[in-house]
């Protein structure tokens, strides 16, 4: 019988300096001990976005935990896909993630700007890569001063998913970390980094520590940020 973890969880989030709140996180753990957890990042703050959000991690969560991540965000998106009657129905960005309770590697899929990390006990590598048009300029040889223009230019987004459009990736590092942008674009990696080193075995803290460390911006903007922490122990 394979050896067996308890997974470890802690999610945190903050709003911002504009309106509410509309980030969501949720985590849900099946009776075997596997996790689903999903960062759902809501995309302005239209009339329906922090109502609704709360429902897309939930979704997305327990979908996730049950069939997978893919299947978890795309189940969310077809809570969004239609525009409703007022043709303003919420829209996001989300990162979703199934950890099993034996070792082996965790399951991640995204779409938009929202991230997967990962700490191995030495270093924090994102294993994500943004769905902007800013970074797809960047992959492709762009100066770095043109491409940063255009980082809040979203490719994709979860109420236009498919299977084409959620990427996945596999992670084996035993303490995942998913943020909205609100985290990793106001925290800077070495930080992020130093965070962890901080709590390396305790998943709340880090969560809440990412998530207070977001800082506002020469304008006095700062975004909703949101964590979650999951960890085998």
């Amino acid at each position: 019988m394979p050896e067996q973890h308890i997974i470890l969880t802690g999610t945190a989030t903050r709003e911002g300096t504009a309106a509410d709140n509309a980030d969501a996180a949720a985590v849900y753990q099946l009776a075997d001990g596997t996790v689903g957890a999903a960062v759902i990042d809501g995309i302005g703050h239209g009339p329906h976005t922090s109502a609704t959000v709360p429902l897309l991690a939930e979704t997305a969560a327990r979908i996730a935990a049950r069939r997978g991540p893919l299947a978890g965000l795309l189940t969310a998106s077809e809570l969004i896909a239609d525009p409703g009657a007022d043709g303003e129905e919420a829209d996001a960005v989300a990162v979703a993630a199934r950890l099993y309770p034996e070792p082996g590697i965790a399951v991640v899929n995204w779409t938009g700007d929202a991230r997967a990390y990962g700490w191995n006990g030495t270093r924090l590598e994102l294993y994500t890569d943004d769905h902007t048009v800013g970074q797809q300029l960047r992959a492709n040889g762009v100066a770095l001063e043109i491409a940063r223009a255009h980082d809040n230019w979203l490719r994709t987004s979860l109420a236009r998913a498919s299977i084409g459009t959620v990427y996945t990736a596999g992670i084996k590092d035993p303490l995942i970390i998913l943020t909205s942008d609100g985290v990793h674009d106001q925290v800077s990696h070495d930080a992020m980094t130093d965070l962890v080193r901080t709590h390396p075995s305790d998943p709340q803290a880090l969560a809440t520590a990412l998530v207070t460390a977001a800082q506002p911006n020469d304008d006095g903007y700062r975004d909703d940020a949101t964590a979650i922490v999951i960890a085998r122990a």
